[in-house]
Parts: structure tokens; C-alpha cells; sequence
């Protein structure tokens, strides 16, 4: 394999490991190879954002001006639009817990007849093993 391949340096069966003593794998602080880990630490963060952070910032405020000004068109208010999603947070919580409360009540009902066979069984079991 040559040394210029992208996976030279990665360890082979076919070839001795190298040294513990050898120091070219240790990265030291003002080294070339800090200053790229830092321009691939803020490039990570331009392309977690989409660009710089100052030009996200100037489109997503033009883009929330005009979405802005649609909704105060549409005569729907930030506070109605809160309203709204705490509304249908609220249902699906009364719909989800009532579901589990009924769930609970019918595993209850059981448990009152199964529990009560399954120890009589159990009791009976170890009684007949002696």
C-alpha cells in the first residue's frame, strides 16, 4: 500500500506496529495539525448552520420578516398560535393518560383473579416437590 493512499495510516495485519516510543502520532498544541482540527471545528460548525454564521442569521431574519408579516395578514397572532399548540399538547394528554388509566384498570381486574391462582399454584407446586 502506498503512503500516500487515504488509509496508510492505519494499522495492518501485514505489517509490524509501530514503536510505543514514536512520536508522530501526538499532536501537539501550535502544531499544523491543531490549526486544521480548529478550521474543521468552525467548517463543522458552517455546515451544521448552512453557511456563516452572520449570513444565517441576516436570511433567517428576512425570512422570519416575511413569514411575519403572511401570519399578520392572515390575522393569526403569536400568542393564538401558542395557545393553539398548548391546546393539542393538552388533548393528546388527556387522550394518551386516559388510555393508560383504562389500560391500568383492565390489568387491575385481571391481576384480582390471575395473581391470587398463580400463588395458589406456586403454593401447590412446592408442596408437591417435598
Amino acid at each position: 500500500m502506498a503512503e500516500n493512499e487515504p488509509f496508510a495510516n492505519w494499522p495492518h495485519l501485514d505489517r509490524p506496529a509501530p514503536p510505543a516510543d514514536r512520536r508522530d502520532y501526538l499532536i501537539l498544541p501550535g502544531s499544523p495539525e491543531t490549526e486544521s482540527q480548529h478550521m474543521a471545528s468552525r467548517n463543522a460548525l458552517e455546515n451544521f448552520l448552512g453557511g456563516s454564521p452572520l449570513y444565517v442569521a441576516v436570511r433567517l431574519f428576512f425570512v422570519s420578516l416575511v413569514v411575519g408579516a403572511l401570519l399578520m395578514w392572515l390575522e393569526l397572532r403569536p400568542a393564538d398560535i401558542l395557545r393553539g399548540v398548548q391546546a393539542f399538547f393538552d388533548r393528546i394528554y388527556q387522550l394518551g393518560f386516559g388510555a393508560v388509566r383504562e389500560l391500568v384498570s383492565y390489568v387491575l381486574a385481571g391481576a384480582v383473579f390471575v395473581v391470587p391462582a398463580w400463588l395458589v399454584l406456586r403454593l401447590m407446586s412446592v408442596g408437591g416437590r417435598k
